[in-house]
């Protein structure tokens, strides 16, 4: 299957502190990818990288087969829509569109209208009298007219209220869905991750821990609960990825391809927002590799 994404040993360094370091993953194409981790971890710069708005430190990224941003045609093929949701306050909804129409080659200039009209958008309004929920809207349908083959957004709904954000999620999955995109998605909200993506990267602390399709990870993360137990005591093919304890019972999170079969342990299965926080506990970072990856 055709990448959209390529990354190997791909790092940002800003002086002494590394913002990305050592990331390695394979995305395929036609997939929704949610990207989570905490502040800091590395996803903005990730994102930037991708979308040929930073150069690498180190290591490669190659997107939709090409270097980001190196031509005006591989510019064409990918939208970015930032964390700020950029829209211009002076400028009205439609001088937006005429712009969009003016600086980018594969406009769609009839669903722009089209998409505006149907959000209920006016268009000799302008964007600075526009509510947060409005200009996110406008933001990606920018993004959408674009015409991309990979559209990229970098937390679009983390100021939007509950309803602003379910409505900015529902046409993001619309539009991905007819339009057949890929789209690359960062976000805290895991519940608004878990409505629309179904690939998943968790990046904690500038590096990859996990990546792959979600319901390939969902089907091997396992949640055991039982007698307290050391961890070095478990298989060898059950990776422990966070372990909890009380003076006597233990509850692991495992990964493994293979069936549990110690009748000591009660297993349960994880949600996404589970094996999400399961990642980001670095209390038991020293269990669990580095790096993991599954390939679509």
């Amino acid at each position: 299957m055709t990448s959209v994404l390529q990354a190997q040993a791909l790092g940002k360094k800003y002086g002494r502190r590394w913002a990305l370091r050592e990331c390695t993953i394979d995305i395929p194409a036609g997939h929704v990818v949610g990207l989570v981790g905490p502040n800091g971890a590395g996803k903005t710069t990730l994102l930037k990288l991708a979308s040929g708005r930073l150069e690498p430190t180190a290591g490669g990224i190659t997107v939709l087969g090409g270097r980001p941003g190196n031509t005006p045609a591989q510019l064409a093929r990918v939208g970015f829509v930032a964390q700020e949701t950029p829209v211009y306050a002076g400028l009205t909804v439609a001088e937006h569109l005429r712009l969009g129409a003016r600086l980018n080659p594969r406009w769609d200039d009839g669903m722009a209208r089209e998409r505006i009209a149907r959000l209920g958008l006016v268009p000799a309004h302008r964007a600075g009298k526009l509510s947060g929920g409005q200009r996110a809207q406008l933001a990606l349908t920018l993004g959408l007219a674009k015409r991309p083959d990979l559209l990229i957004l970098d937390e679009p709904v983390a100021a939007l209220d509950p309803l602003a954000r379910r409505d900015f999620v529902q046409g993001l999955m619309e539009a991905a869905v007819e339009r057949k995109l890929s789209v690359l998605l960062s976000s805290h909200l895991v519940s608004d991750l878990e409505r629309v993506c179904d690939y998943l990267i968790v990046l904690v602390d500038s590096r990859v821990q996990v990546a792959g399709e979600v319901d390939e990870l969902l089907a091997t993360h396992h949640r055991l609960t039982g007698p307290r137990r050391d961890p070095d005591r478990l298989p060898s093919d059950q990776q422990v990825i966070s372990a909890r304890h009380t003076e006597r019972q233990s509850t692991f999170v495992v990964r493994t391809g293979g069936p549990i079969l110690d009748p000591a342990w009660t297993v349960s299965r994880l949600s996404l927002e589970d094996l999400v926080l399961a990642y980001m506990d670095k209390r038991t970072a020293e269990n669990r590799p580095v790096a993991l990856e599954v390939q679509g």
